[in-house]
C-alpha cells in the first residue's frame, strides 16, 4: 500500500528543504515535493531533518562486547586484539545471532539503515568447520533482519598471523586454509532482498600476497564490494617493506584488488605514492575516526585522498560508540587538529559520505538519496532536542552533522517500513535490555572480557 510521508525539513543532496512530501510506493521512493505548507491528508509527519538513512560501511559486530572494558588501562592497538580474541574465542552461533540482534538494533536507533560487517568469525573453536559451514555469516544475515536494516555480508579472507606465518590458536577460527576453500565457502551465502554479499581481505599481513588475485577475482566476477584493513598501523607497513619491498597498497594495486568496487578501511598511514594509487583507482576509502582514535591508530589523510579521487564513506568498526555523526564531525575535526585549518568539507559532503557513498561502497547504490527511484530508506533527526534547538532551518544540516548524536534520531525508516519511531525500535523493544543479556555472557564478573 503506498504511504506518504511529511517531512518537516528534508535534506535533498543539494540542500536543505522545507515542507516535503515523499510518496513510498512497495520498498521505494515514488515522487518527492517540496515547499509544501501542510501536511496532505493521511500521511505521517516527521518532525526535524529527514535525511537518507546513514550506512555504517565497516562493522564488527562481536566488538560491542568490548565496550568499557577496553577503555580502562593502557596500551596499544596490538594488547586490545588479545583481549577482543577473548571475546571471539566464546561466541557461538546462537551467542551471535542474539549479539549481532541487538546491536543492529542499536544502529537503528542511530538512524543506520545498512551495515557492512566486515565477516571473518567462520569456524568453530579450534578452526573446524560446522556442519553448516556458513552458520556465523547467516547469523549475522538473520540478526539485520529482525533488527530490521539492510546488511551487507563482507565475508573475509583471513589465512595468515603475518606475513607468511601459519595463523595462531586464536586465528584458527577465521581460517579456511586457502583462497581457495575460502571461495568455495563464500560462494554458498547468496543474496536476499535485505542483504548483499561482498568479499574483504582481512588485511596484507592475513592473505598471502599470491592469494591476493584470487579474493579480487571472486568479488569481480560476482561484481560485488570487496573491503580491505589498509594501513592502520606503521607496523604493518614496516613488515610489508620487509616481505614485499613495497606499501600494503602497492601490493594490492600490483595484484588487482583496488578500484571502485573496493574500499581501504582506515588507510592512516600512507605515502604520497599512496594516496595517488588509491585515488587514480577510484577506491573508496572507509574512515572510521572514533575507533581510530580510540585505539591511538593516528589520524589519516582523509581530505589528500578526496582530493586524489576516492570516495569517502564512514563506520564505527569497533563501535567503542555507534554514532555516525561523530564519525562524520570527527573526520572534519581530527583533519583540522592535523592541518590546524577549518572547513575541509561542507556538512552536505559529509552526510554524502554517511549515506550516499557509503551505501555505494556496499554494493547499495540505489540506497543513500532521497528521490524518486530510490529505496525509502529516511533517518529524522530532531531539531529541538537540547543539543540541536535554535539554529534556524537553513542551517539543519550543520545542526545535524556538528551538533546532533544519536541520541537525536526520532524515526527510522526502512524500504518503507518504520523501525524507529519517536525514540523507540518496534521489532526489538527494548534495546539496552538485549545488549546487557547478549554481552553479559562474553564478560567475567567485573565486566572483563574473558580470555
Amino acid at each position: 500500500m503506498p504511504v506518504t510521508y511529511f517531512a518537516e525539513h528534508a535534506w535533498t543532496g543539494g540542500g536543505v528543504a522545507s515542507g516535503v512530501v515523499i510518496e513510498v510506493a512497495g520498498d521505494r521512493i515514488a515522487a518527492v515535493r517540496t515547499g509544501v505548507p501542510t501536511p496532505p491528508p493521511g500521511a505521517e509527519v516527521l518532525r526535524g531533518l529527514t535525511i537518507p538513512g546513514l550506512a555504517n560501511a565497516h562493522s564488527h559486530a562481536f566488538h560491542r562486547a568490548l565496550r568499557g572494558s577496553v577503555q580502562a588501562g593502557s596500551g596499544t592497538f596490538w594488547t586490545w586484539r588479545e583481549i577482543m580474541y577473548g571475546v571471539a574465542a566464546r561466541l557461538s552461533p546462537e551467542s551471535y545471532l542474539a549479539l549481532a540482534r541487538a546491536v543492529y538494533a542499536e544502529m537503528a536507533l542511530a538512524g543506520i539503515t545498512c551495515v557492512g560487517e566486515f565477516h571473518y568469525l567462520h569456524h568453530a573453536p579450534g578452526g573446524t568447520p560446522y556442519l553448516e559451514p556458513n552458520i556465523m555469516g547467516e547469523a549475522l544475515i538473520e540478526a539485520a533482519a529482525q533488527a530490521g536494516i539492510r546488511i551487507t555480508l563482507l565475508d573475509t579472507c583471513y589465512l595468515s598471523s603475518g606475513f607468511g606465518a601459519p595463523p595462531d590458536e586464536h586465528q584458527l577460527r577465521f581460517s579456511d586454509g586457502d583462497a581457495e576453500t575460502w571461495a568455495a565457502r563464500a560462494a554458498a551465502l547468496k543474496d536476499r532482498p535485505h542483504a548483499r554479499i561482498g568479499a574483504a581481505i582481512h588485511s596484507v599481513r592475513a592473505v598471502p600476497a599470491g592469494q591476493l588475485a584470487t579474493v579480487a577475482e571472486w568479488a569481480a566476477t560476482r561484481r560485488a564490494p570487496l573491503h580491505v584493513h589498509l594501513s592502520e598501523q606503521p607496523a604493518e607497513n614496516e613488515a610489508c617493506l620487509r616481505a614485499h619491498g613495497c606499501t600494503p597498497t602497492r601490493l594490492l594495486a600490483d595484484h588487482g584488488v583496488l578500484g571502485p568496487r573496493a574500499s581501504a578501511v582506515h588507510a592512516t598511514h600512507l605515502t604520497g605514492e599512496d594516496v595517488s594509487l588509491l585515488g587514480g583507482s577510484g577506491t573508496t576509502v572507509c574512515m572510521c575516526p572514533t575507533t581510530e582514535r580510540d585505539l591511538a591508530d593516528g589520524i589519516g589523510p582523509a581530505a589528500d585522498l578526496a582530493r586524489a579521487g576516492s570516495p569517502l564513506s564512514l563506520g564505527s568498526d569497533s563501535h567503542a560508540v555507534i554514532d555516525l555523526f561523530e564519525e562524520a564531525r570527527a573526520m572534519e575535526l581530527d583533519e583540522r587538529l592535523r592541518t590546524r585549518r577549518r572547513g575541509h568539507w561542507a556538512a552536505g559532503d559529509l552526510l554524502r559520505a554517511a549515506t550516499g557513498d557509503g551505501h555505494a561502497s556496499l554494493g547499495w547504490p540505489e540506497a543513500g538519496r532521497v528521490e524518486p527511484g530510490a529505496l525509502a530508506d529516511l533517518t529524522t533527526v530532531a531539531l529541538d532536542s537540547v543539543r540541536t534547538a535554535g539554529p534556524p532551518p537553513a542551517l539543519a544540516a550543520e545542526t545535524a552533522v556538528f551538533a546532533a548524536t544519536a541520541a537525536d534520531v526520532r524515526h527510522v525508516i526502512v524500504g518503507g517500513r518504520t523501525v524507529v519511531r519517536d525514540g523507540a525500535h518496534t521489532l526489538v523493544g527494548d534495546v539496552a535490555a538485549a545488549l546487557a543479556e547478549a554481552v553479559g555472557p562474553l564478560t567475567g564478573p567485573g565486566g572483563t572480557p574473558h580470555a
